[in-house]
Protein backbone atom coordinates (compact mmCIF):
# COMPACT_ATOMS: atom_id res chain seq x y z
CA UNK A 1 0.00 0.00 0.00
CA UNK A 2 1.22 3.49 -0.87
CA UNK A 3 -0.39 6.53 0.78
CA UNK A 4 0.98 10.01 0.16
CA UNK A 5 1.57 11.91 3.40
CA UNK A 6 -0.68 14.79 2.30
CA UNK A 7 -3.73 12.53 1.85
CA UNK A 8 -6.54 12.87 4.40
CA UNK A 9 -8.19 9.54 5.18
CA UNK A 10 -11.00 9.14 7.69
CA UNK A 11 -10.37 6.60 10.44
CA UNK A 12 -13.50 4.65 9.41
CA UNK A 13 -12.42 4.24 5.78
CA UNK A 14 -11.61 0.70 4.69
CA UNK A 15 -8.72 0.29 2.26
CA UNK A 16 -7.82 -2.99 0.55
CA UNK A 17 -4.32 -4.26 -0.17
CA UNK A 18 -2.00 -2.66 -2.74
CA UNK A 19 -4.03 0.56 -2.80
CA UNK A 20 -2.25 3.69 -4.05
CA UNK A 21 -3.45 7.03 -2.65
CA UNK A 22 -1.99 10.15 -4.30
CA UNK A 23 -1.24 13.64 -2.98
CA UNK A 24 -4.07 15.65 -1.37
CA UNK A 25 -6.63 12.91 -1.79
CA UNK A 26 -9.58 13.08 0.62
CA UNK A 27 -11.35 9.87 1.66
CA UNK A 28 -14.33 10.54 3.89
CA UNK A 29 -16.24 8.49 6.45
CA UNK A 30 -16.68 4.76 5.98
CA UNK A 31 -15.78 4.64 2.27
CA UNK A 32 -14.68 1.19 1.09
CA UNK A 33 -11.91 0.90 -1.49
CA UNK A 34 -10.98 -2.52 -2.84
CA UNK A 35 -7.63 -4.12 -3.55
CA UNK A 36 -5.39 -2.62 -6.20
CA UNK A 37 -7.25 0.68 -6.60
CA UNK A 38 -5.37 3.84 -7.55
CA UNK A 39 -6.73 7.18 -6.33
CA UNK A 40 -4.89 10.02 -8.03
CA UNK A 41 -4.06 13.47 -6.68
CA UNK A 42 -6.81 15.76 -5.35
CA UNK A 43 -9.58 13.17 -5.84
CA UNK A 44 -12.37 13.04 -3.25
CA UNK A 45 -14.03 9.77 -2.26
CA UNK A 46 -17.07 10.48 -0.11
CA UNK A 47 -18.29 8.41 2.81
CA UNK A 48 -21.03 6.61 0.89
CA UNK A 49 -18.82 4.88 -1.70
CA UNK A 50 -18.28 1.12 -1.99
CA UNK A 51 -15.61 0.42 -4.60
CA UNK A 52 -14.41 -2.94 -5.90
CA UNK A 53 -10.95 -3.98 -7.08
CA UNK A 54 -8.45 -2.47 -9.52
CA UNK A 55 -10.23 0.80 -10.19
CA UNK A 56 -8.52 4.03 -11.25
CA UNK A 57 -9.95 7.30 -9.93
CA UNK A 58 -8.43 10.23 -11.81
CA UNK A 59 -7.10 13.59 -10.73
CA UNK A 60 -9.65 15.88 -9.04
CA UNK A 61 -12.52 13.46 -9.57
CA UNK A 62 -15.29 13.49 -6.95
CA UNK A 63 -17.17 10.26 -6.24
CA UNK A 64 -20.19 10.02 -3.94
CA UNK A 65 -21.11 13.65 -3.37
CA UNK A 66 -24.70 14.72 -2.74
CA UNK A 67 -27.09 14.76 -5.70
CA UNK A 68 -28.15 17.99 -7.38
CA UNK A 69 -31.76 17.55 -6.34
CA UNK A 70 -33.67 20.35 -4.61
CA UNK A 71 -35.68 17.79 -2.65
CA UNK A 72 -32.64 15.90 -1.36
CA UNK A 73 -32.01 15.75 2.37
CA UNK A 74 -28.36 15.25 3.39
CA UNK A 75 -29.27 12.74 6.12
CA UNK A 76 -30.61 10.29 3.50
CA UNK A 77 -28.60 7.05 3.53
CA UNK A 78 -27.67 6.36 -0.08
CA UNK A 79 -24.48 5.61 -1.93
CA UNK A 80 -22.35 4.82 -4.95
CA UNK A 81 -21.44 1.22 -5.83
CA UNK A 82 -18.55 0.63 -8.22
CA UNK A 83 -17.49 -2.77 -9.54
CA UNK A 84 -14.03 -3.91 -10.66
CA UNK A 85 -11.56 -2.71 -13.26
CA UNK A 86 -13.05 0.69 -14.04
CA UNK A 87 -11.20 3.80 -15.20
CA UNK A 88 -12.79 7.06 -14.06
CA UNK A 89 -10.55 9.79 -15.36
CA UNK A 90 -9.86 13.31 -14.21
CA UNK A 91 -12.55 15.82 -13.22
CA UNK A 92 -15.42 13.32 -13.32
CA UNK A 93 -18.33 13.67 -10.89
CA UNK A 94 -20.43 10.76 -9.66
CA UNK A 95 -23.33 11.64 -7.33
CA UNK A 96 -24.88 9.28 -4.80
CA UNK A 97 -28.51 8.12 -4.85
CA UNK A 98 -31.23 10.59 -4.03
CA UNK A 99 -33.59 8.36 -2.01
CA UNK A 100 -33.18 6.22 1.09
CA UNK A 101 -31.22 3.04 0.37
CA UNK A 102 -30.66 3.84 -3.31
CA UNK A 103 -27.37 3.97 -5.18
CA UNK A 104 -25.64 5.16 -8.30
CA UNK A 105 -24.12 2.03 -9.83
CA UNK A 106 -21.13 1.47 -12.11
CA UNK A 107 -20.52 -2.11 -13.30
CA UNK A 108 -17.20 -3.68 -14.31
CA UNK A 109 -14.68 -2.58 -16.92
CA UNK A 110 -16.19 0.83 -17.66
CA UNK A 111 -14.18 3.79 -18.93
CA UNK A 112 -15.38 7.29 -18.06
CA UNK A 113 -13.24 9.85 -19.84
CA UNK A 114 -12.40 13.26 -18.41
CA UNK A 115 -15.26 15.48 -17.33
CA UNK A 116 -18.00 12.85 -17.37
CA UNK A 117 -20.93 13.49 -15.01
CA UNK A 118 -23.16 10.75 -13.60
CA UNK A 119 -26.20 12.13 -11.83
CA UNK A 120 -27.92 10.42 -8.91
CA UNK A 121 -29.19 6.87 -9.40
CA UNK A 122 -27.52 6.41 -12.77
CA UNK A 123 -26.88 2.76 -13.59
CA UNK A 124 -24.07 1.72 -15.90
CA UNK A 125 -23.70 -1.88 -17.04
CA UNK A 126 -20.37 -3.50 -17.88
CA UNK A 127 -17.79 -2.26 -20.40
CA UNK A 128 -19.51 1.06 -20.96
CA UNK A 129 -17.34 3.76 -22.55
CA UNK A 130 -18.30 7.42 -22.08
CA UNK A 131 -16.20 10.03 -23.86
CA UNK A 132 -15.24 13.44 -22.48
CA UNK A 133 -17.71 15.90 -20.96
CA UNK A 134 -20.82 13.77 -21.39
CA UNK A 135 -23.64 14.43 -18.92
CA UNK A 136 -26.07 11.80 -17.65
CA UNK A 137 -29.02 13.08 -15.64
CA UNK A 138 -30.59 11.31 -12.67
CA UNK A 139 -31.89 7.75 -13.10
CA UNK A 140 -30.35 7.26 -16.56
CA UNK A 141 -29.71 3.58 -17.35
CA UNK A 142 -26.95 2.51 -19.74
CA UNK A 143 -26.72 -1.19 -20.59
CA UNK A 144 -23.62 -3.29 -21.34
CA UNK A 145 -21.04 -2.36 -23.99
CA UNK A 146 -22.51 1.00 -24.90
CA UNK A 147 -20.27 3.72 -26.36
CA UNK A 148 -21.26 7.35 -25.76
CA UNK A 149 -19.51 10.04 -27.78
CA UNK A 150 -18.13 13.18 -26.17
CA UNK A 151 -20.31 16.11 -25.13
CA UNK A 152 -23.48 14.03 -25.27
CA UNK A 153 -26.33 14.75 -22.86
CA UNK A 154 -29.06 12.47 -21.51
CA UNK A 155 -32.26 13.60 -19.85
CA UNK A 156 -33.18 11.99 -16.54
CA UNK A 157 -34.91 8.59 -16.66
CA UNK A 158 -33.77 7.83 -20.22
CA UNK A 159 -32.30 4.45 -21.17
CA UNK A 160 -29.59 3.36 -23.61
CA UNK A 161 -29.77 -0.26 -24.74
CA UNK A 162 -27.00 -2.82 -25.02
CA UNK A 163 -24.33 -2.26 -27.68
CA UNK A 164 -25.81 1.04 -28.78
CA UNK A 165 -23.47 3.82 -29.85
CA UNK A 166 -24.34 7.49 -29.41
CA UNK A 167 -22.87 10.16 -31.65
CA UNK A 168 -20.82 12.87 -29.98
CA UNK A 169 -22.50 16.22 -29.26
CA UNK A 170 -25.92 14.55 -29.37
CA UNK A 171 -28.82 14.84 -26.95
CA UNK A 172 -31.46 12.37 -25.81
CA UNK A 173 -34.69 12.75 -23.90
CA UNK A 174 -36.02 9.48 -25.35
CA UNK A 175 -34.71 5.93 -25.05
CA UNK A 176 -32.02 4.68 -27.45
CA UNK A 177 -32.84 1.03 -28.33
CA UNK A 178 -30.21 -1.74 -28.18
CA UNK A 179 -27.83 -2.22 -31.11
CA UNK A 180 -28.67 1.16 -32.68
CA UNK A 181 -26.74 4.33 -33.50
CA UNK A 182 -28.15 7.33 -31.64
CA UNK A 183 -27.61 10.67 -33.39
CA UNK A 184 -28.48 14.35 -33.15
CA UNK A 185 -31.50 15.02 -30.93
CA UNK A 186 -33.63 11.92 -30.28
CA UNK A 187 -32.90 10.09 -33.54
CA UNK A 188 -31.35 6.78 -34.53
CA UNK A 189 -29.52 6.42 -37.83
CA UNK A 190 -29.48 2.63 -38.12
CA UNK A 191 -27.79 -0.35 -36.50
CA UNK A 192 -24.35 -0.49 -34.90
CA UNK A 193 -23.20 -3.14 -37.38
CA UNK A 194 -19.49 -2.79 -36.60
CA UNK A 195 -20.19 -3.10 -32.89
CA UNK A 196 -22.27 -6.22 -33.45
CA UNK A 197 -19.50 -7.82 -35.49
CA UNK A 198 -16.87 -6.97 -32.90
CA UNK A 199 -19.11 -8.42 -30.20
CA UNK A 200 -19.12 -11.75 -32.05
CA UNK A 201 -22.73 -11.76 -33.24
CA UNK A 202 -23.19 -14.28 -36.04
CA UNK A 203 -24.39 -13.21 -39.49
CA UNK A 204 -27.73 -14.91 -38.80
CA UNK A 205 -28.18 -13.02 -35.54
CA UNK A 206 -27.22 -9.73 -37.19
CA UNK A 207 -29.73 -10.39 -39.96
CA UNK A 208 -32.49 -11.05 -37.44
CA UNK A 209 -31.67 -7.86 -35.51
CA UNK A 210 -31.84 -5.99 -38.81
CA UNK A 211 -35.26 -7.51 -39.51
CA UNK A 212 -36.45 -6.44 -36.04
CA UNK A 213 -35.14 -2.92 -36.64
CA UNK A 214 -36.90 -2.74 -40.00
CA UNK A 215 -40.16 -3.85 -38.40
CA UNK A 216 -40.04 -1.12 -35.76
CA UNK A 217 -38.69 1.69 -37.91
CA UNK A 218 -39.16 1.07 -41.64
CA UNK A 219 -42.54 -0.58 -42.20
CA UNK A 220 -44.74 2.47 -41.70
CA UNK A 221 -46.18 1.14 -38.45
CA UNK A 222 -46.41 2.94 -35.14
CA UNK A 223 -44.71 1.28 -32.19
CA UNK A 224 -47.84 -0.45 -30.88
CA UNK A 225 -48.58 -1.91 -34.33
CA UNK A 226 -44.97 -3.02 -34.84
CA UNK A 227 -44.81 -4.72 -31.46
CA UNK A 228 -48.09 -6.50 -32.17
CA UNK A 229 -46.68 -7.69 -35.50
CA UNK A 230 -43.50 -8.89 -33.79
CA UNK A 231 -45.53 -11.31 -31.65
CA UNK A 232 -46.60 -13.21 -34.74
CA UNK A 233 -43.12 -14.70 -35.16
CA UNK A 234 -40.59 -16.55 -32.99
CA UNK A 235 -37.40 -14.53 -32.54
CA UNK A 236 -33.96 -15.24 -31.12
CA UNK A 237 -32.85 -13.82 -27.75
CA UNK A 238 -31.21 -10.70 -29.19
CA UNK A 239 -34.23 -9.65 -31.24
CA UNK A 240 -36.46 -10.42 -28.27
CA UNK A 241 -34.27 -8.16 -26.13
CA UNK A 242 -34.67 -5.43 -28.75
CA UNK A 243 -38.46 -5.70 -28.72
CA UNK A 244 -38.55 -6.06 -24.95
CA UNK A 245 -36.58 -2.85 -24.48
CA UNK A 246 -38.99 -0.97 -26.72
CA UNK A 247 -42.04 -2.45 -25.03
CA UNK A 248 -40.67 -1.30 -21.66
CA UNK A 249 -40.32 2.30 -22.84
CA UNK A 250 -42.36 4.69 -20.75
CA UNK A 251 -44.04 7.94 -21.74
CA UNK A 252 -40.84 9.46 -23.13
CA UNK A 253 -40.80 6.78 -25.81
CA UNK A 254 -37.98 5.73 -28.13
CA UNK A 255 -35.89 7.72 -30.55
CA UNK A 256 -37.28 8.10 -34.05
CA UNK A 257 -35.57 6.99 -37.24
CA UNK A 258 -33.67 9.91 -38.75
CA UNK A 259 -35.16 9.13 -42.16
CA UNK A 260 -38.44 10.48 -40.80
CA UNK A 261 -36.88 13.71 -39.56
CA UNK A 262 -38.71 15.84 -42.09
CA UNK A 263 -41.85 13.76 -42.01
CA UNK A 264 -44.88 14.83 -40.03
CA UNK A 265 -45.60 11.14 -39.32
CA UNK A 266 -42.49 10.64 -37.16
CA UNK A 267 -42.46 6.83 -37.39
CA UNK A 268 -41.41 4.91 -34.29
CA UNK A 269 -42.36 7.50 -31.70
CA UNK A 270 -45.96 6.51 -30.94
CA UNK A 271 -46.38 4.58 -27.74
CA UNK A 272 -48.28 1.42 -26.95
Amino acid sequence: MSIHPTAIIHADAQLGSDVVIGPYVVIEGAAQIGDGCVIQAHAVICAHVNMGKNNLIGYSTVVGSDPQDFAFKPDVKSGVRIGDGNKIREHCTVHRGSSEGSATIIGDGCFLMAGTHLGHNVRLGNQVIIANDSLLGGHVTVEDRVFIGGNSVFHQHTRVGELAICQGASGFSKDVPPFTIGVEHNFVAGLNIIGLRRAGFTPATRAEIKEAFQLIYRRGLNTAQALAASREKAWGPEANAFFGFIEAAKKRGICAYIGTKNSAAGQGTDQA
